[in-house]
């Protein structure tokens, strides 16, 4: 599993509420080109969202799991290869711990896994960071 952990300056509802709002992702990140929601209503389980990351096919992604200002997972198909990537929260003293995990199965995966993970790793760190500035520069009234 591939993971990354930040400890954010804001509450779990303000870091929550950019989790779930998948459409807005482009603009925290550079990891993410556009999301285009497949459906209508909440994001829960079972919502679809086509995403498109830089050097890559767009992919459709499916929550498996959404446990409001908890958890929220989903997933895709690359070939053999299931990825499911996770947004977990924790509320901890002075705001909340984001931790962002992909996992990788299924035939092929080890490999995969071995030859992109470094780029995986670091995407999702930078993700991670994106949540953070955004999170606080909000709790700190900006933007």
């Amino acid at each position: 599993m591939i993971r990354d952990e930040q400890e954010i300056a804001a509450g779990v509802d303000r870091v929550w509420a950019l989790t779930v709002d998948v459409e807005r992702w482009p603009e925290l990140t550079p990891t993410v080109t556009s999301v285009q929601r497949l459906d209508d209503g909440p994001l829960g389980v079972g919502s679809r969202a086509r995403v498109k990351q830089p050097a890559q096919r767009a992919a459709v992604w499916t929550v498996s799991r959404f446990e409001p200002g908890v958890a929220f997972e989903w997933g895709t198909r690359v070939g053999s290869v299931r990825m499911v990537g996770a947004h977990h929260l924790e509320a901890v003293e002075g705001g909340t711990r984001n931790v962002l995990t992909v996992e990788l199965s299924g035939i092929g995966s080890g490999l995969v896994e071995r030859l992109v993970g470094r780029r995986v790793r670091e995407a999702i760190a930078t993700e991670n960071l994106g949540f953070k500035r955004s999170a606080e520069a909000v709790a700190d009234g900006a933007t």
